[in-house]
């Protein structure tokens, strides 16, 4: 069995790689060219669960639309979603190199949320799942800071970091899915793939 993979994230490349899942990937446009349906701006107000359920839902119908549009063969489309949630509020990619700087400084030595979001659609159904980790940080100086966001590692994740990467080094704790704080819970995944008949 063979799926779509509709993000461009290595990591979810990887991922899918490591657990044996065959797919092909569905490329969404970025930057001045960027999808309307695939933007990641939160709603005034919104919830970090409903936000993130609703851009992964968003992203695999989107992902959907490109596979009928270049008459593709059928097959389920996986897509999903990464924010933080800290202190009630959303955190997304940072936008520029201070403002990753910005957030690790407001993460250091605190607990945030991870929530991936992950949905497959499939012959006119979409199932969803969502992945809710606790991670804290040690206090970060701000040499490692600024050290770090330097590798340029930061700039397309969630929360301005990678937990496997060189930010490794400062999380304390974890508790739930690596694999979703990395962008894609491969157990949860593979359930949700079990619902449309996938074997493992």
């Amino acid at each position: 069995m063979r799926l779509y993979l509709a993000s461009r994230s290595p990591r979810r490349r990887e991922l899918l790689n490591q657990v044996g899942i065959a797919f092909d990937t569905v490329v969404f446009r970025e930057g001045y060219r960027a999808d309307s349906e695939t933007d990641e701006t939160p709603h005034a107000g919104e919830d970090p669960v409903a936000y993130v359920e609703r851009v992964t839902r968003a992203k695999a119908e989107h992902g959907l639309k490109i596979v009928h549009e270049r008459k593709l063969p059928l097959r389920p489309v996986l897509a999903a979603d990464t924010t933080l949630e800290f202190e009630g509020g959303i955190i997304g990619k940072p936008v520029d190199l201070a403002d990753a700087v910005a957030i690790l400084r407001r993460l250091s030595g605190q607990t945030h949320r991870v929530l991936t979001g992950v949905a497959v659609t499939h012959m006119g159904r979409t199932e969803y799942v969502l992945s809710s980790s606790e991670v804290r940080f040690r206090r970060i100086d701000e040499h490692e800071i600024r050290h770090y966001v330097m590798t340029g590692e930061p700039m397309d994740k969630a929360g301005a970091y990678g937990i496997q990467g060189r930010a490794g080094l400062f999380v304390e704790y974890i508790a739930g899915s690596y694999t979703g704080v990395m962008g894609l819970p491969v157990c949860e995944t593979g359930e949700l793939l079990k619902r449309f008949g996938w074997q493992f």
